[in-house]
């Protein structure tokens, strides 16, 4: 029997006098009957998982009278499909968007428990590496907030991207362990596992030829099973399912093989079969690792689209019903296969007349493109498609061909055009392309910031969206605020509401009103002085990460993303280098400290570089007392969405600085100016929009624009052209080269200096002397408080269109057809 949800859950919630001695008594429960544990045994992560499992009872009563209700009422679905889920950690998460802090806090201190440090302790999801994955988190937040029912998709994970740990300034990556203890708030749900199968053979099953019905024969077979997570929406008003595949072998272990004394080769098929949710981004630069990524996206979209249909054959009856009940999202091109594998599934399993299959298939799915660079639209050689799934690669050529044919038909036969729009690419070797899968087998493709979505149409997706009726829509990204301002910031949310009203919980567009506020002076100190407690907490948490001591009343300049040559954290370096060279020669400069974070992808020889690179020059620079601390370079290891937490509201200056042209959107800058930081970038992603909400004045923006880039790309623009016309670019470049930073090792970072002198793919070289200046006039603003914090505090005030409930709500309403509560 259920507990009675209530119906004004923020009523309910803060009645401190009934929930907290209820909840104390709940977790007491949770410790004694659930985890075996007396008061005096239990350590800090017993204490954890009690709460979490007495949080979760809670949530659990949400989760299924919002699945009821869904159920009744035969609600449309989302289906979100992505590769990660970048979570983070769940307990306080939870509390707050079921207005349960204060109760949990004070019920766990009367039991002698700290809830911050049982907070700190929980280990973050390894689900994800960065923006991709954190938006996602976001949009689960979102949907539940909005009350859309809905399930989000993607493979559990159990060693996660990495550990990053830095050795002698090098990254090295050794395996996440975030399960090692247990993971409190899943459920395993053996009873709904799902067959995936892979390679064998195909065989026709009638006469109709290419767009007939086949029976696809594997050889070998994968039980998806799926773990749930329950997403409570805030004030505990709806919940819904993150649903995460696991992979087990069929058959776990070769009992003949095991007696022979062959213990290896007895369980070498459960490890080839598990190895699908080890690791996210298997190293693909190998043939082994490449089949690896591939079974990885195959798995998890095969297994969904097979439990999404079941669930709707259950409950609807119609298989031809499927785009009224279910809305299928596919988050970037890592699902893309699911065009191919909806069509088998309707056409093999199902029966369905092709066409009738392709326009279900076209209606239900819907693609987010998250990428610009081409090298990362993904494609699949033929030989290992036809290998692995060679249904697919069936299914794929009949849609292709039909394409080609429309394409005939309507007279657009130029060869250059057909050779662009075709699926399959043919130049060397011969490969499928998913992105163009994913294009013209969905209703609608959306990009993530308004420029993006434009150079999609003109550019990227400009052909094909002359060939097809794909809908090109803008869907710009938003953050979660509850995640991201008022659990990230509790003392600029305690101003916040203090001011304005416990209202700007619920709309984030309420925080223009903090305009009205700017010229109260306690309202300034009050907001200043929020600031300077998390930098002071920051400055803790990095003495005790590095060993570095830095000083709160210095600027602090915040660089934190994956790391990657389009996103210039080398354009960066640089400049720190000048900097410091200048403040040895005795120029002043106000005091910095220069924060990067961020993990490199292990086979990613260059970005790995960089970070030895900016551990190098830290070294140096740190330790030089010629400058008198004026200046500290710090690189935080083992990025994650917890540590962004605690870097986010101390910074005072927000890098997006990535080549214009290349970003597609970006969260970062939306969660740094939500707080107050100042946006120090180019026209690229989102930028453009914060700039626009903001006002122009209150951003620092330089560089090449997007067509000055692809200009100057297309002219091969070599950087020695730019370090000639620039004496401290060619200091800063010399000093690197000369091995300053290297111990005279002149060869450490010769390829790095090479590459910024012959041709600048990344426009490093070109944009070094507008970012120099950019950044000196974010010194002349630092030196004028007033100007500051007036600029800081409009940045928070005119961030509330950023909010994801914002984005989903125009999922909801432009592509998916659902209603918003």
């Amino acid at each position: 029997m259920l507990r009675q949800v209530p119906k004004n859950a923020m009523q309910a919630n803060t009645d401190l006098s009934v929930l907290e001695p209820a909840f104390r008594q709940a977790i007491e429960r949770k410790l004694i009957y659930d985890l075996g544990k007396t008061f005096e045994a239990a350590t800090d992560n017993d204490w954890y998982h009690a709460t979490a499992l007495a949080i979760r009872d809670r949530i659990v009563d949400v989760w299924m009278a919002s699945q009821q209700k869904t159920r009744e009422q035969r609600k449309k679905r989302v289906y979100y499909l992505s590769i990660e889920f970048l979570i983070g950690r769940l307990l306080l998460d939870a509390l707050t968007n079921l207005r349960m802090v204060e109760p949990a806090r004070r019920a766990l201190a009367g039991m002698g428990v700290d809830l911050e440090r049982l907070r700190t302790g929980e280990p973050d999801a390894a689900l994800g590496n960065g923006g991709l994955g954190r938006l996602a988190a976001c949009f689960m937040d979102s949907l539940s907030a909005l009350q859309i029912p809905a399930f989000g998709y993607g493979i559990r994970y159990e060693n996660g991207l990495f550990e990053q740990r830095i050795v002698d300034g090098q990254q090295h990556e050794v395996p996440e362990d975030w399960l090692a203890t247990g993971n409190p708030w899943e459920f395993i749900r053996p009873d709904t596992r799902v067959p995936v199968g892979f390679g064998g053979s195909v065989e026709d099953a009638g006469d109709a030829g290419p767009t007939g019905r086949a029976l696809w024969y594997p050889d070998e077979v994968i039980f998806a099973v799926p773990y749930d997570t329950p997403i409570v929406g805030w004030r505990g008003r709806h919940a819904n399912t993150l649903r995460l595949w696991s992979a087990r072998a069929s058959a776990p272990l070769h009992l003949d093989k095991f007696n022979r004394g062959d213990l290896v080769g007895a369980t070498a098929t459960r490890a080839r079969a598990e190895a699908i949710s080890r690791v996210l981004y298997p190293n693909d630069g190998t043939a082994v690792g490449q089949e690896l990524r591939l079974r990885q996206e195959f798995f998890f979209t095969s297994a969904t689209l097979q439990d999404l249909v079941r669930r709707h054959i259950d409950e609807i009856g119609s298989i031809d019903t499927l785009p009224d009940h279910a809305a299928v999202q596919l988050n970037d091109t890592h699902p893309a296969i699911a065009v191919a594998e909806l069509m088998r599934i309707l056409v093999d399993e199902h029966e369905l007349e092709w066409n009738k299959a392709w326009g279900i298939t076209r209606a239900t799915l819907s693609y987010t493109n998250h990428t610009l660079l081409p090298e990362a639209l993904e494609s699949w050689p033929v030989e290992l498609l036809g290998r692995l799934l060679p249904r697919h690669l069936q299914i794929i050529y009949t849609i292709n061909w039909r394409h080609l044919r429309e394409q005939d038909r309507r007279g657009l036969a130029d060869p250059t055009f057909i050779k662009n729009v075709s699926l399959i690419h043919e130049d060397g070797e011969r490969s499928v392309r998913m992105a163009h899968l994913a294009f013209i087998g969905t209703h609608a493709v959306n990009g993530v910031s308004a420029l993006h979505t434009n150079l999609l149409r003109t550019n990227v997706f400009a052909d094909l969206a002359h060939a097809t009726n794909t809908r090109i829509v803008n869907k710009t990204n938003g953050i979660a605020f509850r995640r991201w301002l008022f659990e990230s910031n509790p003392e600029l949310t305690s101003l916040l509401t203090e001011t304005l009203g416990e209202r700007v919980l619920d709309d984030p567009m309420a925080l223009r009103e903090v305009e009205r506020h700017i010229g109260e002076r306690s309202f300034s100190m009050r907001y200043a002085h929020a600031r300077m407690a998390n930098k002071a907490r920051l400055a803790t948490l990095l003495r005790s990460k590095t060993g570095i001591r830095v000083d709160p009343q210095s600027l602090f300049d915040v660089h934190i993303k994956r790391i990657h040559e389009y996103k210039r954290q080398l354009l960066n370096l640089i400049e720190t280098v000048a900097l410091y060279q200048e403040l040895r020669a005795g120029v002043d400069h106000v005091s910095r400290v220069k924060i990067f974070a961020g993990k490199a992808a292990a086979s990613y020889d260059r970005a790995k570089l960089f970070i030895r690179l900016a551990n190098d020059i830290g070294h140096v620079v740190n330790n030089d007392p010629a400058i008198d601390d004026r200046l500290k370079v710090v690189f935080v290891p083992n990025y994650s969405a917890s540590l962004a937490e605690a870097i986010i509201p101390a910074a005072d200056l927000s890098e997006q600085i990535s080549t214009a042209g290349m970003e597609a959107s970006g969260t970062g800058n939306m969660k740094l100016a939500l707080n107050g930081a100042l946006t120090i970038g180019t026209l690229d992603g989102a930028n453009i929009e914060i700039r626009e909400n903001v006002g122009a004045d209150n951003v620092i923006i330089f560089g090449l624009t997007a067509e000055e880039v692809a200009q100057r790309q297309q002219d091969l623009y070599r950087g020695s052209d730019a370090i000639a016309a620039s004496p401290r670019l060619a200091a800063a470049i010399d000093a690197i080269a000369n091995g300053t930073f290297s111990d005279g090792d002149t060869d450490r970072y010769a390829p790095i200096v090479a590459a910024l002198r012959d041709y600048d793919r990344f426009m490093v070289a070109a944009d070094f002397d507008d970012y120099w200046k950019a950044q000196r006039s974010v010194d002349r603003l630092w030196r004028s408080p007033q100007d500051w914090w007036r600029m800081s505090i409009l940045n928070t005030a005119r961030m509330g269109w950023f909010s994801s409930d914002r984005t989903i709500g125009e999922y909801a309403a432009d592509i998916w057809n659902v209603p918003v509560s």
